[in-house]
């Protein structure tokens, strides 16, 4: 079977989002090692939540990489782990006035929440403060900020 290195080098990553995948898998990492949770699946979805940028870098490349890891025979739950990555997630609405399947993106379980926190965190392939992260979202309004936040407040509690 293909490392996920191999898998995003075969999808066309480029390099620097496979080392961006690889240090958000670390990160990912350490947010499992108190709690009972599938660290299989948060390293899975880790190193291939960006597998979407093979194909664009837009804000569709988490929907898109679902759809890819779906192709490859990947679980659901991978699956879903890419599709709600993006930020604090996108609700059904939120993806429909983005001109994205509207789909709820929004993540529930723990895996999907540490995966989502530990790309928010992730900046290249290097990890930033969560009053970085926050504001580096500014743009995005004061709703946006209050969820990163919030699922911030939520899994950071976890190291």
């Amino acid at each position: 079977m293909a490392s996920f290195e191999e898998v995003l080098e075969h999808a066309g990553c480029e390099r620097r989002v496979i080392e961006h995948c690889r240090a958000v898998a670390g990160v990912a990492l350490t947010f499992t090692l108190k709690v009972p949770v599938n660290t299989e699946l948060v390293l899975a979805g880790a190193w291939l939540h960006d597998i979407g940028r093979s194909k664009t870098h837009g804000i569709a490349h988490g929907q898109i990489g679902a759809d890819i890891c779906r192709e490859l025979g990947y679980s659901e739950r991978i699956a879903r782990i890419v599709e709600c990555h993006i930020g604090a997630g996108l609700t059904r609405e939120e993806c429909r006035r983005l001109g994205l399947e509207p789909r709820d993106c929004v993540p529930s379980t723990l895996e999907e929440k540490i995966v989502a926190h530990a790309d928010n965190i992730v900046k290249d392939a290097r990890e930033i403060s969560i009053d970085e992260c926050i504001a580096r979202a500014a743009p995005l309004g004061p709703d946006v900020q209050k969820r990163l936040r919030d699922l911030a407040d939520e899994i950071e509690r976890l190291r």
